[in-house]
């Protein structure tokens, strides 16, 4: 059944997140997952905005065209783990260019709230200590045009590849039904972007999962 399509400010859900109390140490975590290329990088930085929060993208965190969710010891043993305790947390940057991580170290300071963005960043490891999860979806054959337009024709190989191993993680992490809050990453119903976003998808195996992977409650 689609649930009802609404429009939502940013600053309204802010507010929310930060009336809410935090579940990681002092912090309020929300993760904004999706496939690659749904549009949650734009999500994020402008939930981060509104917010006035730090964004870490995972991208930032996985060593290369590898599978898209081994970056989670990374950030749990340099982020995560320390945030939990109250204490500040740093990271590396990957250089996607020269492949290999930059030597310089990112603070992740102790804040009332933090955006962490990528692909499984919603997972079920994480998701007791979340303050909001966020699912942003999009049509399977927009997110590959929106990537092959970034990266150009030549990393189509990559990014079949990439959206593969992606749909296999939700496959077994069943992240989109089991999110706070589904985020339409390629809306068609009016509304001012910069402020707002469009919410009440229905996450179905078009635009959320891919063509190849069907949502958990319709297989047997």
């Amino acid at each position: 059944m689609e649930s009802e399509v609404r429009v939502e400010t940013y600053a309204a859900l802010a507010a929310r997140v930060l009336a809410a109390p935090p579940r990681l140490g002092p912090v309020r975590l929300v993760a904004v997952d999706g496939f690659a290329g749904s549009g949650k990088t734009t999500f994020a930085a402008r939930l981060g905005a509104a917010l006035e929060a730090q964004v870490v993208h995972t991208d930032d965190l996985l060593e290369g065209w590898a599978e898209p969710t081994t970056f989670w010891p990374r950030l749990e043993a340099w982020a995560l783990a320390p945030l939990r305790a109250g204490q500040p947390g740093r990271y590396r940057r990957y250089d996607w260019l020269h492949e290999k991580f930059g030597a310089r170290w990112r603070e992740v300071p102790v804040a009332a709230s933090l955006v962490i963005e990528g692909v499984s960043s919603a997972r079920a490891a994480i998701r007791p200590e979340l303050t909001l999860s966020v699912w942003v979806a999009a049509p399977k054959a927009v997110r590959l045009e929106r990537g092959i337009a970034r990266d150009g024709e030549r990393l189509r190989p990559q990014w079949e590849a990439w959206q593969g191993a992606e749909e296999s993680h939700v496959a077994v992490d069943h992240t989109p039904e089991r999110t706070d809050l589904v985020v339409d990453g390629d809306p068609a119903v009016p509304h001012a972007p910069q402020h707002a976003f469009v919410t009440g998808r229905r996450i179905d195996q078009t635009q959320s999962y891919g063509l190849d992977v069907a949502p958990p409650e319709s297989r047997t």
